[in-house]
Formats: structure tokens, sequence, C-alpha cells
């Protein structure tokens, strides 16, 4: 099984290094709004990660970037940067945590940064009723949601994108392999931090 699950993976590595996807758009005004909207002063690291996280998105080769910070090093505030600028151009946003406490935590501060703009978010987690995430996944397909924020239930088959360009893993160690490849494999050109 480990042998057969690595050849896998191999696989979708090097397809992932050869394939290509249109650039996400350059920095728009609402872009460079957000951003100067932040309470805090960027750390010389935070401008750094978020310059080589733009630039990831803004060439046609899929992002595979790790952020790695302690707790309350502004990891959180980039990940919203990149989610809103995939926004910006179009595309829909995954971001998977893995508990409920932290989807509902996320799910905060997404809707506070992004609270001036017209996007859309929603949370897929156990809290959510049967009928709020049928409607949610209805409108996942529909490109009506912006950006999901979701516990493993986003691993779900019936969980399906109108358009899916990031995927934002969040406390990746706590996630199986099986968990995160599942993830990359909904689309190869998706874009990964």
């Amino acid at each position: 099984a480990i042998h057969e699950m690595t050849l896998e993976l191999l696989d979708l590595y090097a397809r992932r290094k050869v394939a290509s996807r249109p650039p996400h758009v350059p920095d728009t005004p609402w872009q460079r709004q957000l951003e100067s909207s932040f309470l805090f002063e960027d750390t010389p690291d935070q401008r750094r990660a978020t310059t080589e996280v733009k630039a990831d998105m803004e060439s046609t080769r899929p992002m595979d970037r790790l952020l790695v910070g302690d707790v309350g090093y502004g990891k959180t505030e980039i990940a919203v940067r990149a989610a809103f600028k995939a926004v910006q151009s179009g595309r829909q946003v995954a971001v998977l945590v893995p508990t409920t406490i932290l989807a509902d935590q996320h799910a905060r501060t997404f809707e506070e940064r992004l609270a001036d703009f017209p996007i859309r978010t929603a949370v897929m987690s156990r809290f959510q009723s049967q009928r709020e995430q049928a409607q949610t996944l209805t409108e996942l397909a529909e490109k009506k949601v912006d950006i999901v924020i979701g516990t493993h239930r986003l691993l779900s088959p019936d969980v399906n994108f109108g358009d899916l360009g990031l995927i934002i893993v969040d406390e990746e160690h706590r996630f199986g392999v099986k968990h995160k490849e599942r993830l990359k494999q909904l689309k190869l050109e998706t874009d990964v931090l």
C-alpha cells in the first residue's frame, strides 16, 4: 500500500511540475486597499512572504508554497491576501483546517478582513446543518461562494467547485498525506499554500 501511494504521489507531483494555468491578475486597487487596511505593520518576513506568494500566483505555474511561522506572526493575513487575489482573478478558494473551532475562527477573520468587499464566504463543518451544507454545496458548484472554509468535510466526493483556484491548508501536519493529496487532485492546476 505504501509503495502504491508513493507511486501515486510521484505521478501527481510530476504532473504538477509540468502543469500550467492562467496567471492570477496583478494587484488591483482593491488588493492594495485590503493590504493597507491591516491593523498592524507588516514585519519584513510578512512583506517578503506576501510578495513571493503573489509572484507565484501571477506566474503560469501552479504554486506549491509552505508558509511557516509561530502563532501570531501573521500567516493568516498572508492567506487572506492570497485568497483575495484568487477571488479577484475570478477563482474560488478552499481553506482546509483540522478542527471545527479553527474553521469558525478563520471564518470570522476572513469575514472581518473582507467585509468592505463583495466577497461571499461560507463554512463547511459539522456545525452546519444538513440543509446549510446542501445549500453551500450548490452555491460552490455554481460559483456563488468565493471562499469556503472547512474541515475534512471539504474532501468529501460531493464537494464540487465551479472554478477552484487556491487551496490553503492550515496546520498541514495535522492532516494525513492522503487528505492533502485528495485535495490537490481536485484540480491539477490549483495553487496550494
